[in-house]
């Protein structure tokens, strides 16, 4: 009887320090050693989905770890935001986030969940999706004037679809700086918004190039215009907003965050790798087809970029006269 409470007693005094070993070892573990989660806040089909995982595939294989992602959409890309600011900051977690959940919600709603500076880590930028005008082929204009000129004449006929921030503002600021009145009907993500614009239930929409501009080659949709006030190189033919409504100039952007306190050398790692598989020509190539004008940066340019938006993304708000919801 002694004898076992003698090797309990040894059990109990050695547990925490095999649970301490086990907790060091671990921790000095090289990273990545598991799976890593990528979070996007928009539904399979989207942008970022498409640009995304043409990304993480390559950068799996560049950290030797398996990337699972997680379609996260809903309210705004806040859902998906709140939760990885709410996760361990190891970098198990990450989020592909854009201008949505980072720049324009804390101007858009009421009841925000996290906050996008505070909350994150800034991990690299990965680039930019231009947004274009697209309509319902049946809409007899084959110009933005052309689309103003009916708007006019027939005020409250036409609608605009939104999946986004981008299409939300864009939409407003299309209705506010032509004089126009148009019906926003908001959607939860830009698929299911694309469908019915594609069936007619709405007239037109501001939607990120990967996902329009298949349709637009199928002769579904007509693009009439893109939202960023110089000429896309991935759309040289396309005009701009800006040169039928003064001013207009919107821009959608795109990048990895983590949430907030990860390790410096995590940090590193993950910039590094990225900004080699963007910077990479093939894949630069492979993301111009689907509508991305890829590029990255230092976590640092990330951060003053991030904040700088928001600045941006408050005046844009303000002055399409939104009000948050």
């Amino acid at each position: 009887m002694f004898a076992t409470l003698k090797w309990y007693r040894h059990v109990a005094v050695a547990a925490p320090l095999m649970l301490a070993l086990i907790a060091t070892a671990s921790a000095q573990a090289p990273y990545p050693n598991r799976n890593i989660t990528l979070v996007l806040p928009f539904a399979a089909g989207s942008g970022t989905d498409t640009t995304t995982r043409i990304i993480s595939k390559e950068l799996g294989t560049a950290l030797g770890a398996g990337i699972v992602i997680e379609n996260k959409p809903g309210a705004n890309g806040s859902l998906a935001a709140s939760q990885v600011a709410r996760s361990a900051p190891d970098g198990y977690t990450l989020m592909v986030s854009t201008n949505t959940p980072h720049s324009a919600n804390p101007y858009l709603m009421k009841n925000m969940t996290y906050d996008p500076v505070k909350d994150f880590t800034p991990i690299a930028r990965s680039g930019d999706l231009p947004f274009m005008l697209v309509i319902h082929p049946d809409i007899p204009a084959n110009s933005v004037a052309e689309l103003i000129a009916l708007a006019k004449k027939e005020p409250g006929k036409y609608s605009y679809a939104s999946g986004s921030s981008a299409a939300i503002v864009s939409g407003a600021t299309f209705a506010r700086l032509a004089g126009i009145d148009l019906l926003h009907v908001p959607y939860k993500s830009s698929p299911p918004a694309l469908t019915d614009l594609i069936a007619g239930r709405v007239s037109m929409m501001f939607i990120d190039v990967p996902t329009g501009l298949p349709h637009v080659n199928a002769k579904a949709l007509k693009a009439l215009a893109v939202t960023t006030k110089q000429r896309s190189a991935l759309l040289p033919d396309l005009p701009t907003m800006n040169d039928t409504v003064k001013g207009f100039d919107i821009t959608s952007w795109q990048g990895y965050f983590g949430p907030a306190g990860m390790p410096k050398d995590v940090v590193a790692r993950l910039n590094a790798e990225i900004r080699k598989v963007v910077e990479r020509p093939d894949i630069k190539s492979q993301l111009a087809e689907r509508g991305m004008e890829a590029f990255s940066g230092t976590p640092e340019e990330f951060d003053a970029f991030v904040k700088e938006q928001l600045k941006v993304w408050e005046k844009l708000i303000e002055g399409a006269g939104i009000e948050k919801q």
